[in-house]
């Protein structure tokens, strides 16, 4: 199955409504990383807050989220296009710790706080991204990311993220929701979806049962009582390329190249956000530096 995103207006268009299955999406991050099962948790939540937050985007437009505590996870890197595509990585995947008191995977233990949650936007036509940093209040990362959007953004939501991981690893389900309250909703609006968040229980629960979106939707704000607008796949997605990184090594200059050459008679050189590997052989280096000596 491939993951989706939908997106709806809810309560006569009171509500905007986010509804994310994420499933495949943390399972290659997971797998790409090596990540234990508290790691796991920890970069898929950032994951799913990534692709939410950055499916309001429009074009070419873009963001990157960073979390970091004071937790043995370290810091967590992530980033998402306007379609809702997602790369990432996290600093120490292999965290596996005892889960908390509540038998949930202790992902705020893994994080620690205190922490930072810092969201940049790379808008299109600017040349600044526009950067956003809250300190993070409990370390669960839903309640950080809500956080943040009421106190950075100045839009009252409510964010749900959630990862279930199988015993050997693996991803069982992933995704999560963020519902946004429009200016001129009324509080019996709010009551009732705070009444409907409170019962819905863990999301991935619902996500492993293999529901529909659109019935996950209904779960949220009640049948009948929505508009789909729009409803697309999303996945991990990484635009590396061993082209991009002969650019790079490239950059480094002549001098620095003839060193690895000398020296090493290859080189191999990796994607902190997918993970991929990029072999370079003396030949290839070699032609790199005639490139570069062309130039000069």
């Amino acid at each position: 199955m491939t993951d989706k995103i939908l997106k709806a207006l809810a309560f006569d268009g009171q509500v905007r409504v986010f509804v994310l299955d994420l499933t495949q999406s943390v399972d290659e991050a997971h797998r790409r990383h090596d990540t234990w099962h508290t790691a796991t948790a920890a970069l898929g939540r950032t994951l799913v807050a990534t692709s939410l937050l950055a499916s309001n985007l429009k074009g070419e437009d873009r963001l990157s989220v960073e979390i970091l505590g004071e937790g043995p996870v370290g810091r967590i890197i992530t980033d998402g296009d306007s379609m809702g595509n997602v790369r990432g990585y996290i600093q120490n995947p292999h965290v596996a710790l005892e889960l908390n008191s509540k038998g949930k995977l202790d992902v705020a233990g893994a994080v620690g706080l205190p922490g930072t949650l810092t969201v940049r936007k790379y808008i299109t036509g600017t040349d600044e991204p526009f950067s956003g940093q809250v300190p993070m209040i409990s370390g669960e990362l839903a309640e950080d990311f809500t956080y943040y959007m009421a106190i950075s953004e100045q839009t009252p939501s409510s964010i749900g993220l959630s990862v279930l991981v199988n015993p050997d690893e693996s991803v069982a389900a992933a995704g999560g929701f963020m519902i946004q309250v429009m200016p001129g909703a009324t509080e019996e609006t709010i009551d009732t979806l705070e009444q409907r968040i409170n019962a819905i229980g863990r999301f991935s629960d619902l996500l492993d049962q293999k529901k529909p979106l659109e019935e996950l939707l209904e779960i949220l704000v009640g049948e009948d009582n929505s508009q789909i607008l729009d409803k697309h796949e999303v996945a991990f997605y990484c635009p590396c390329s061993k082209e991009r990184f002969a650019n790079s090594l490239k950059m480094i200059g002549n001098s620095e190249l003839q060193t690895i050459i000398d020296e090493d008679g290859q080189a191999e050189t990796v994607c902190h956000y997918c993970n991929e590997h990029y072999h370079f052989s003396k030949e290839e280096l070699q032609a790199l530096l005639t490139v570069g000596e062309s130039n000069v």
